[in-house]
């Protein structure tokens, strides 16, 4: 991928099927992001974190991924079945360390056909004998002259980065306390009209009901 299409990343990020079948293509979707599904538990707005994500730190470094702390709370494993479902194709091992838009090999992916073509869960399985270390290292060299962002591009990513837990709780707690002497204030000032009143009905010697 050249930088300037690595600039845009202007694939749009493929809508899950919640339900019929998955293999169909839908009116609302582009065709051939059918295959791209979410993973239990992911929204679209975090899938679209760990492309950026991906894309930052390269397919597979998910202890950097977790160490930017922007999608707290997910695991490898989870993030993990994600970029599969992203890239299209179970194995992984071809993208490793790549900085690539999954989401681009998974909408190359969508395309492929042939009787040599099969899928599990929208994914490709590589259904022959195992690859050799050689030829996944060469699948990897091909992909990363083919798709691999520059430098320049994957290094001025910024990830969002959620609030400090503590400090979002010591922010509740002040918005709490300014509330809480709102109310206060607000009671003072009614107490105060209610006792203008009583000053006005006693010196005009009006007798009001008590409430």
């Amino acid at each position: 991928m050249s930088a300037a299409n690595g600039a845009s990343f202007g694939i749009e990020a493929p809508r899950s099927m919640p339900t019929g079948q998955r293999n169909v293509v839908r009116s609302n979707d582009s065709a051939s992001l059918w295959n791209c599904t979410l993973s239990p538990g992911w929204t679209q707005e975090e899938v679209q974190v760990l492309r950026k994500a991906l894309l930052k730190f390269g397919i597979g470094n998910w202890m950097k991924i977790i160490e930017s702390e922007c999608l707290p709370g997910k695991t490898i494993a989870q993030m993990n079945l994600q970029t599969q479902r992203m890239l299209g194709q179970q194995s992984t091992a071809e993208f490793n360390g790549l900085h690539i838009d999954a989401l681009q090999i998974g909408e190359i992916n969508s395309k492929r056909q042939g009787p040599d073509i099969k899928r599990k869960n929208n994914c490709i399985v590589n259904t022959g004998g195992k690859l050799t270390r050689e030829q996944v290292e060469q699948r990897r060299m091909a992909h990363k002259s083919k798709y691999e962002v520059s430098v320049d591009v994957w290094s001025n990513i910024e990830l969002p980065k959620p609030e400090n837990p503590f400090l979002l709780l010591e922010k509740k707690r002040e918005e709490l306390q300014s509330l809480k002497s709102e109310l206060g204030d607000l009671r003072a000032r009614i107490a105060a009209i209610e006792q203008t009143k009583d000053n006005l009905d006693a010196h005009s010697g009006i007798k009001r009901p008590r409430e």
